[in-house]
């Protein structure tokens, strides 16, 4: 979990992403349409990206991209946002974590 908890730390919002994922692509644009500006680790243009992605699994994440997490704190995938961003509960996230101000 080491490479996963030193790229999450201080940061508003992380997602761990591959370049060549719809779901990926469909999860950073829904988070920076509302004004964020996530820390985007492309998995598959990291050299550590396969390690990064046991790491991932070994947390829950299945499949290991999307991973949002929130004020360092893991929230999910792309279903666990969707729910969120459904339910209204995003955007408070988001503001809780001082990613975005309105």
């Amino acid at each position: 979990m080491a490479i996963v908890t030193r790229l999450v730390k201080d940061k508003a919002v992380v997602i761990f992403s591959k370049s060549s994922c719809c779901l990926c692509h469909s999860i950073k644009t829904l988070i920076c349409s509302f004004g964020a500006n996530p820390t985007v680790n492309e998995l598959d243009e990291r050299a550590d990206g396969q390690q990064i992605e046991k790491e991932l699994k070994a947390l829950g994440c299945k499949p290991c991209v999307p991973a949002v997490f929130i004020g360092e704190e893991l929230v999910g995938g792309a279903n666990e946002i969707m729910s969120l961003h459904l339910k209204g509960e995003l955007v408070p996230m988001l503001i809780k974590e001082r990613a975005i101000w309105l």
